[in-house]
């Protein structure tokens, strides 16, 4: 199965999971998974939330910001990968001058 990230539409999520600012995210959805492109502009963030039932994996694909992952910031650019395993929380936040792109992957246990 292909997805096809160039002819899926743009969705615009406000204070995402709580968080601050605009997620530009676009996403596929099915019953075992949400894979999702997404874009956070600077100041930007996800808010805290904690995996029940899921974990997710964000991989950093440009720009860089910082995790806050079970109560310790950590930094992360291009080329990183932040992974949540189930039961703990997180939060992604854009605290540069550019855009943070990502891709997740948010498998349902």
């Amino acid at each position: 199965m292909i997805i096809d990230f160039e002819r899926t539409e743009t969705q615009i999520l406000h204070n995402f999971k709580g968080g601050e600012g605009d997620t530009a995210a676009k996403m596929f959805v099915d019953d075992n998974n949400r894979i999702m492109f997404g874009k956070l502009t600077p100041g930007a963030s996800i808010g805290l939330h904690r995996h029940e039932g899921s974990s997710e994996v964000i991989f950093i694909q440009s720009g860089c910001g910082k995790v806050f992952f079970e109560g310790d910031y950590e930094k992360v650019g291009a080329g990183d990968v932040h992974y949540c395993p189930e039961g703990c929380e997180h939060s992604l936040i854009n605290d540069s001058d550019g855009d943070l792109t990502y891709f997740a992957v948010v498998p349902q246990h």
